[in-house]
């Protein structure tokens, strides 16, 4: 079961920094694509920045200033990555119950699996 009537958010903010959102029900619309493009340049661009703070950190003589302007970047791209992922989070099907109630999402493992 997917959410019907749920409005899309965008990975993008509006110009006084609140969240936008699409209402479509054109999934490869030409909004929808630009989203879906935009949300694979900013995870691309985060990839590189990881790879980027990992140098700059393994630097001992990298200077407070460096340090200062990766560490906006790193938020800056986290902010962007948290973003993707509550809007994907939000586009993810429901899942669907059986005929008792309960949820069809698969097994489910007890508490001491996991350690």
């Amino acid at each position: 079961m997917t959410r019907d009537n749920e409005l899309r958010l965008l990975p993008w903010s509006g110009t006084d920094g609140k969240p936008c959102f699409l209402s479509t029900d054109d999934a490869n619309g030409h909004l929808s694509r630009l989203a879906d493009n935009t949300e694979a340049i900013q995870l691309g661009l985060a990839s590189e920045l990881l790879d980027h703070a990992s140098e700059v950190l393994g630097d001992t003589k990298a200077a407070p200033g460096e340090l200062r302007a990766l560490a906006q970047d790193l938020a800056e791209s986290l902010r962007d990555t948290l973003r993707v992922a509550e809007s994907r989070g939000y586009r993810v099907p429901l899942p669907s119950s059986d005929t008792h109630g309960n949820d069809a999402a698969g097994p489910t493992l007890p508490a001491a699996a996991f350690g």
